[in-house]
């Protein structure tokens, strides 16, 4: 049976689709790239590439607390239910109250689902718009020292498909962390003893930050640095232990195999 990835392209969504081909499960690639486009601005787009699909890793573009994003995820798994779809993993955001609202959504939809919140990815310092930045040497970021328990994205793709082909995981929400608190600072830290460069972090006032970034990203960006980022996701689960039986990827390990992407 067919399982539908939105955002297929993307960090955790190539990751799940990589992980479900490799155990001979059909994947449909949902992303506006693929031979049949999927759109989330675009509802015309969700029905065709709902067909035979039985079970939906739902990643949604830019966040789930972006405007308009609960409404989308309503009508798109109102759809997916009607179209025999009967089960949903929702990729939702760690501390966010407008995420929560958009988990009750997929959680009253009527089929098996499963929540996986998340915060900061490991690999938005390598594939996402902390790239640059480390690659010229320095990140300047809104925040302080206020601690996150950064999350590996193949950590993250594990548990989907753990959630998307086991059975014991329907109305189960799980809160997926690093094993050990770290500071942005600390991450850049990590980073520069992997590549051996000089590379630093400086904190900005966020008024500066602001100015810098693409209108139609300004407003989302500074509420998850000054908002999100608050101290509310300080602390650390077991969930990736307890559902893959094994440790989460520490940062360090990540930077290490990552570092040839960060060298000049």
């Amino acid at each position: 049976m067919t399982t539908l990835v939105l955002g297929g392209t993307g960090k955790t969504g190539r990751r799940v689709a990589q992980r479900l081909r490799g155990a001979g499960v059909p994947v449909r690639i949902g992303s506006r790239t693929a031979p049949q486009p999927f759109d989330w601005t675009d509802p015309a787009t969700w029905q065709p590439v709902l067909s035979g699909v039985r079970s939906v890793y739902v990643s949604y573009q830019p966040d789930l607390a972006a405007p308009g994003a609960p409404q989308a995820i309503q009508a798109f798994t109102d759809l997916a239910a009607a179209s025999g779809v009967t089960r949903l993993v929702l990729l939702s955001g760690r501390g966010e109250d407008e995420a929560a609202v958009c988990e009750q959504i997929v959680r009253s939809a009527g089929v098996e689902s499963t929540v996986l919140r998340c915060s900061w990815f490991n690999q938005n310092f390598s594939e996402d718009h902390l790239l640059e930045p480390v690659l010229a040497g320095e990140v300047a970021l809104p925040v302080g020292d206020v601690p996150e328990p950064f999350v590996d994205a193949d950590d993250i793709a594990d548990v989907a498909v753990a959630a998307l082909t086991e059975e014991g995981h329907d109305g189960q929400v799980y809160e997926l962390t690093g094993p050990r608190l770290l500071t942005f600072a600390g991450a850049v830290a990590e980073i520069a003893a992997a590549t051996g460069r000089d590379i630093t972090f400086v904190q900005v006032p966020a008024a500066d930050y602001a100015a810098q970034l693409p209108p139609e990203l300004a407003d989302l960006l500074m509420y998850l640095f000054t908002t999100v980022l608050d101290g509310r996701n300080a602390h650390l689960t077991d969930d990736v232990r307890l559902i893959l039986g094994r440790e989460p990827r520490d940062f360090a390990d990540y930077a290490k195999q990552t570092a040839g992407t960060w060298i000049v």
